[in-house]
């Protein structure tokens, strides 16, 4: 196994780790900007698409979406019955636009009020963490775990720094393999998870932790034995087999994205442009 990486060339993988770091910088500044969700949904939905143009399976799409439907509904509720005063503040009102009323006589939450304003305050949340949640793979999985070492190598990031963070990609996927191969094990010899109760499986999956690191405190003593055998001192100062620099995408990307981000700034603090109140009508 191996960290999830794309399958298919793109314009993506042919751009410097550093730019597509740049890249992440620059969505995160605009991310934590911008208040309106009408903007924040169409940096959504230019993320998604570029993750669509780079190959990222479809697959991940789903277990994100799935995994934060409960997260994203606890959101719409919050922010939607009880994100009041703050909305009235940020949009200088003093009402809210209704969109139903909860029945008087429901015990504790009868009489509540879902406003039009909260669900958009709480769109802009939801779009928030998924831009952050896209544009990391978007920059990771287009990347070859070396590519990333010499990069941030070229950055002045400490190597120890680097090795850390390399070592951690390549780990990983052999925890997912170890934890395959203890299920697929257990399976042989009569263990069918789906048919066993909740309780039992809580406990089989207590007991896989503890196989799991175990072997890993194994794996990692085999490490360090390695690395003081062969004399690591974590310099930077040694040769490397892959060489990284920039090419003409590379500047290309750098200027478009230091133009947006200036013009993101300029648009939201002269024009309004990314606020909150922007297209946001209220009663």
């Amino acid at each position: 196994m191996k960290f999830e990486t794309v399958n298919k060339k793109s314009f993506f993988t042919y751009l410097d780790f550093r730019t597509k770091l740049l890249m992440i910088i620059v969505v995160t500044i605009i991310t934590f900007l911008w208040e309106s969700p009408f903007t924040e949904g169409l940096l959504s939905l230019v993320i998604g698409y570029g993750c669509i143009l780079a190959g990222i399976q479809l697959n991940y799409f789903k277990k994100i979406f799935m995994f934060m439907i409960p997260f994203h509904s606890f959101i719409l509720i919050v922010t939607g019955f009880f994100y009041i005063d703050q909305i009235k503040v940020l949009l200088n009102i003093n009402d809210l636009t209704p969109i139903f009323i909860l029945p008087s006589s429901w015990f504790w939450i009868g009489g509540l009020t879902m406003n039009y304003e909260g669900i958009l305050y709480g769109l802009n949340i939801i779009f928030k963490t998924l831009n952050m949640v896209l544009i990391i793979p978007l920059g990771i999985f287009t990347t070859d775990v070396n590519d990333m070492v010499i990069g941030m190598v070229k950055m002045k990031i400490p190597y120890k720094i680097v090795f850390i963070f390399s070592s951690t990609l390549r780990f990983f996927p052999l925890l997912v393999e170890e934890i395959q191969s203890i299920l697929e094990a257990q399976k042989l010899r009569g263990l069918a998870l789906n048919k066993v109760s909740f309780k039992k499986k809580a406990i089989i999956y207590l007991n896989l932790a503890v196989s799991l690191i175990l072997n890993s405190m194994a794996k990692t003593n085999q490490i360090e034995i390695v690395l003081q055998s062969k004399s690591f001192s974590g310099s930077s100062n040694r040769t490397y087999l892959h060489e990284s620099s920039f090419n003409n995408f590379d500047y290309l990307t750098i200027s478009f994205l230091i133009t947006f981000l200036m013009s993101v700034i300029f648009v939201y603090f002269w024009y309004g442009i990314g606020e909150f109140s922007w297209l946001v009508n209220s009663n």
